[in-house]
């Protein structure tokens, strides 16, 4: 993760710009003491900047939970407010250059907002999850110049890396989307979906509520995919494969195949690792043989003024509220004399959404973006709203 380790934190004055970057406010943990966050915004990124001081290292580094695609931007944010506040630097793993060419020059890179505000149209689309070193995504974009691909990754150098090759291949039929493809799924409207790639998923052998392959998962992927639309999913994972074979299986109604050590196309970097290896791979696809209906999720995350008193608010902190279909859990309070800010986790148990809550006097929004519209998040929201309006 890039990090500056400084000698000491100072602040500036906010709102402030420096070098292309609007630093726009900044807060401090209330639980600990150590940790503050700076509300950056970079071009259209915004996003948090994290100060972390202990007795031996201080640290000024970007948050997990805003952190956008572009390292460019986390790079330049960093680089800005060092400069701005005249931090004494004592070691940087963040490189002073230009933006990749041809990063300036594609366009593929999405926000979720994108796809909330109006989902892409095209003949086909298919959905690749984790596509990692993106030699499959870009194989099949290449030879199919007629289907739309979504690519959904997390690791951003594997972000930039197919930003990369999508401009110097001139590919117009990639998008690409820095997201957890679970939440994802269930914004995609129904029966439009080709195909859904699962290659080498993460096994998550000693956590396996974070897998991909999940009933719930399985579920949305029978919704989004058109008649005869297929979910593959190929793992070099014994434990992996019999799982998610269990999992597909105990579906009522399901058309599956099973293949090993089948040979496909085009082949991760990976993949030729394990072949060398001897490992087995194994194939399950599922095919959609039902139409499903439109997707139909009613309500909005407007808020109530915030009556709740000040010390209400922060006695939240580490409180868990279960719901009839939904949960919310208050992490971490953090304040600056304007506001009260939240970090807070909501929404589904197994794939939860984790955001920042401000409360500005008596208005309140999410930050930097709104929760995706799905049913739990929407049961979380209305839970929310009544304690802060009181």
């Amino acid at each position: 993760m890039p990090h500056l380790h400084i000698k000491e934190f100072k602040s500036v004055e906010f709102p402030s710009h420096c070098d292309g970057v609007d630093f726009n406010f900044l807060v401090k943990n209330l639980n600990h003491l150590n940790e503050q966050m700076i509300s950056v915004k970079v071009e259209e990124d915004e996003f948090f900047l994290l100060v972390k001081q202990d007795e031996n290292k201080n640290l000024l580094k970007s948050d997990k939970l805003t952190r956008p695609a572009s390292i460019y931007n986390v790079h330049k944010a960093l680089l800005a407010y060092a400069k701005s506040a005249k931090l004494e630097v004592l070691f940087s793993n963040v490189p002073e250059y230009e933006k990749n060419v041809h990063l300036e020059e594609v366009n593929a890179l999405k926000n979720i907002s994108y796809f909330v505000d109006s989902f892409p149209e095209a003949k086909e689309t298919r959905i690749e999850v984790g596509f990692g070193s993106g030699r499959h995504l870009l194989h099949q974009a290449s030879h199919n110049p007629e289907i739309l691909f979504i690519g959904i990754e997390i690791h951003r150098p594997s972000i930039e890396q197919v930003l990369k090759q999508v401009a110097i291949q001139n590919l117009d039929n990639v998008l690409v989307l820095d997201y957890d493809a679970r939440l994802f799924m269930e914004l995609v409207p129904s029966n439009i979906i080709g195909k859904i790639y699962v290659h080498f998923p993460v096994p998550w052998d000693k956590k396996p509520h974070r897998r991909v392959i999940s009933t719930s998962f399985i579920e949305e992927a029978n919704r989004v995919l058109s008649v005869d639309g297929k979910l593959e999913l190929r793992t070099d994972s014994e434990n992996y494969y019999a799982y998610s074979y269990q999992t597909f299986i105990n579906f009522n109604k399901t058309t599956l195949h099973i293949n090993k050590n089948k040979e496909i196309a085009i082949s991760s970097k990976y993949e030729d690792r394990w072949k060398k290896m001897e490992k087995n791979i194994y194939d399950v696809t599922m095919i959609n043989e039902e139409s499903s209906p439109e997707l139909s999720i009613e309500g909005n995350f407007e808020f109530s003024n915030a009556n709740t008193k000040h010390k209400d608010i922060v006695a939240l902190h580490t409180t868990t509220k279960k719901l009839d279909g939904a949960f919310i859990h208050f992490e971490r309070v953090y304040e600056n004399t304007a506001r009260v800010m939240l970090r807070i986790s909501m929404g589904s148990f197994d794939r939860p959404e984790h955001l920042y809550v401000l409360i500005d006097d008596t208005k309140v929004s999410y930050y930097p973006y709104l929760p995706l519209k799905s049913r739990s998040n929407l049961i979380a929201h209305k839970y929310l709203d009544g304690v802060l309006h009181g």
